[in-house]
């Protein structure tokens, strides 16, 4: 029965060293990279673009001229 006793022991120390190593650790960040551009959504494709390179008219997003002159004739869907 001691034998058994000291297993359970050895165990519940060994969980509880692994909680308070991993409560204790550092958790890395998900946030954009420190370059990255922000990405606008093109309202006729769905297309994601760098907002820098995308056309805007009458508050909507656009990944190219194409998209902005079809957008404007249908209602921007």
């Amino acid at each position: 029965m001691g034998l058994f006793r000291l297993l359970i022991l050895i165990t519940l120390i060994a969980a509880a060293v692994w909680l308070w190593r991993r409560m204790t650790q550092k958790k890395p960040t998900r946030n954009a990279e420190p370059g990255a551009a922000p990405m606008v959504r093109c309202a006729h494709c769905g297309v994601h673009v760098p907002r820098q390179q995308a056309l805007l008219a009458h508050g909507q997003w656009f990944c190219s001229r194409a998209h902005l002159e079809q957008g404007e004739k249908d209602g921007g869907r």
